[in-house]
């Protein structure tokens, strides 16, 4: 991803929203994204401030010309999926374009500031919904920091397994149970062992989210054709918040044979999708791996990707409780983090998963892993922060929690910052914690 025009740190919008210095959409960002108002079919927009920009009204006006115009129409569909196949040169086309549109030294502002109730749509007016259609959705586990933690209660002798420093470990997941950033997850039902050795069903006792960061594929590969690590960011469109939400009790139980139920209960994602374009100015080093450790294989290293495969973006988790909506107090940080510390790049996670030939499409997804780093303060998960439930923590309102409980919302936040470059964020991922539903009961 190559710095142009579209990142520079002065350009300010007509948009006056956009310009504010907490926005996490300045015209910098321009993210993609689904949306929807009441009685309306959902659309595809592009986020500035509190607004989105109407790509479908934009094109109805004739806005857009040459690639851009192309590319604009494939983003009209009721998904994302076909501008995101598109080769990255169309997107650069388009994002061009759409920074000229709507910035504020365009000659031609004051009649597109005219038409504003025609292009632009109050965020708090319209609905988010997924941005792809989601074929199939992988979750990486590629922070050492985090499998070391759980590794050293269940492998003391060995916390990281041989394997994670040869190849990024991973799991295929569940596309269909993946959710918009405001819907609810209800808590699972599954079985357990107890302490004593009692095998049990019901509830999940020990809810957790995992805070990590999702990749969108863009163009895909032939079934039973892998594609080069040199070659992979060009298949990356962008990223998403992503909460792998987990049942740590019936994870334990089950582990033996693999994430299964534990797992497969939600994926809550950010609706707006960050492109790989507007995150070139916060690329940074691949993970300076420890001394001992080896070098990646050959096909999972590439001088390019080990220079500027890391991304700097900061992370957050919050959390807030029944009590805490009810006295109106905000929620609480329970981590911040930092992508620059996973062990693999994106590129590498996706070299990895095509290398067997495996078939990718245009809008799959994978998630991260949880992104926890070295300090107590980047453990990314409740697993982490309580060690495995062996003790509790304190808010500051002075409710306790060891797991999620009936009615929590976790919600993520994160920011790309830079000096020299204007600072860009995400949006948030968010969801409440719902009771489990009732077991069914046998027809009479």
């Amino acid at each position: 991803m190559q710095l142009n025009e579209t990142h520079r740190a002065d350009l300010r919008s007509w948009v006056e929203s956009a310009n504010t210095v907490d926005t996490d959409f300045p015209i910098q960002n321009l993210p993609f994204g689904m949306f929807r108002r009441d009685g309306e079919s959902a659309r595809a927009g592009v986020a500035i401030g509190d607004q989105i920009f109407d790509l479908t009204a934009a094109l109805k006006a004739g806005l857009f010309e040459a690639e851009a115009e192309e590319a604009a129409r494939l983003a009209a569909g009721p998904a994302l999926n076909d501008l995101m196949a598109a080769d990255p040169k169309m997107h650069t086309a388009l994002r061009r374009r759409l920074s000229q549109l709507l910035a504020a030294e365009n000659p031609d502002r004051e009649r597109l500031s005219a038409m504003a109730s025609t292009l632009l749509v109050p965020m708090a007016d319209a609905q988010l919904e997924l941005p792809a259609v989601i074929g199939s959705f992988t979750d990486f586990l590629t922070s050492i920091y985090h499998t070391e933690r759980g590794g050293r209660v269940t492998r003391p002798d060995s916390p990281v397994p041989a394997p994670f420093r040869y190849l990024p470990i991973a799991y295929n997941g569940r596309a269909t149970s993946v959710r918009a950033s405001g819907e609810p997850v209800r808590r699972p039902n599954g079985q357990w062992r107890t302490a004593e050795g009692k095998v049990e069903f019901g509830p999940c006792r020990q809810l957790d989210f995992e805070l990590e960061l999702g990749t969108f594929v863009g163009r895909g590969n032939e079934l039973g054709e892998p594609i080069s690590i040199e070659e992979a960011p060009d298949r990356i469109f962008g990223f998403c918040l992503l909460n792998d939400w987990s049942a740590r009790d019936v994870q334990r139980w089950e582990s033996a044979l693999g994430p299964f139920l534990s797992k497969s209960l939600s994926t809550t994602i950010s609706c707006w999708v960050v492109t790989a374009q507007a995150l070139a100015p916060f690329r940074a080093p691949a993970f300076a791996r420890p001394e001992g450790d080896p070098a990646p294989l050959p096909y999972l290293y590439s001088a390019r990707d080990q220079a500027e495969g890391g991304i700097d973006l900061n992370l957050h988790a919050y959390l807030l409780t029944p009590r805490m909506r009810s006295e109106g107090t905000p929620a609480a940080r329970l981590c911040r983090t930092n992508f620059v510390h996973m062990y693999w790049t994106v590129a590498q996670m996706l070299t990895h998963h095509m290398s067997n030939g495996c078939n990718m499409r245009p809008g799959d997804l994978f998630g991260s892993g949880t992104t926890s780093g070295p300090l107590d303060e980047n453990r990314a998960c409740l697993s982490e922060i309580t060690t495995r439930g062996a003790q509790s923590f304190t808010l500051p309102n002075g409710e306790t929690r060891t797991w999620l409980e009936d009615g929590d919302e976790v919600i993520f936040r994160a920011r790309a910052e830079r000096a020299g470059y204007r600072s860009i964020g995400f949006g948030e991922c968010r969801a409440r914690v719902a009771p489990s539903p009732p077991w069914p009961k046998p027809k009479s």
